[in-house]
């Protein structure tokens, strides 16, 4: 059985709904979380990667229509800019931002949701390639020493107590 399932809704740049079933490893229960209907959490990726798009166009926009080139390496000057205002915007798509678990604790994603979710589940929507992202982590004290001999299992990620993540 799936471990999370969900439906998102993406509008523009903002996540306007968000219907989360965990299912929490040590107990097994199911866990229901929805936005709270007074939030969206805006995709900062998708900001950013419109930002740079919008650049390119002021570029592009930047001259009076009846302006003259004077050189090719006018031109490549400019479509030089505008290109990596592109590959930019196309960059901040395809390759997301990682957050450190700080990061994400204080975020205020996590205040998005009904019931509150749990103090050790954390979740992050992203876009990857052409694709809206779930993640979600599920954090676990381990007792001293026993991370020496510790197998992760699954996509388990082992931070020794007290590392800064």
């Amino acid at each position: 059985m799936d471990q999370v399932k969900g439906v998102l809704t993406l509008q523009g740049e903002a996540l306007t709904q968000a219907d989360i079933n965990l299912k929490v490893a040590k107990s097994g229960q199911v866990l229901h979380f929805q936005f709270r209907e007074d939030k969206q959490w805006k995709l900062q990726q998708i900001q950013d990667a419109r930002n740079h798009v919008n650049q390119a166009l002021l570029l592009l926009n930047s001259r009076d229509e009846t302006y003259q080139f004077k050189t090719g390496a006018e031109v490549n000057k400019l479509m030089d800019a505008v290109m990596l205002q592109l590959t930019r915007a196309r960059n901040r798509l395809t390759t997301p931002a990682s957050l450190t678990l700080p990061e994400l604790a204080t975020s205020g994603l996590m205040k998005m949701f009904t019931p509150p979710m749990p103090g050790d589940v954390m979740v992050n929507f992203y876009i990857n390639l052409s694709k809206l992202c779930l993640t979600v982590y599920q954090l676990h004290v381990l007792p001293p020493n026993t991370t020496k001999n510790f197998k992760p299992t699954g996509s388990s990620v082992l931070h020794n107590p007290g590392a800064m993540l």
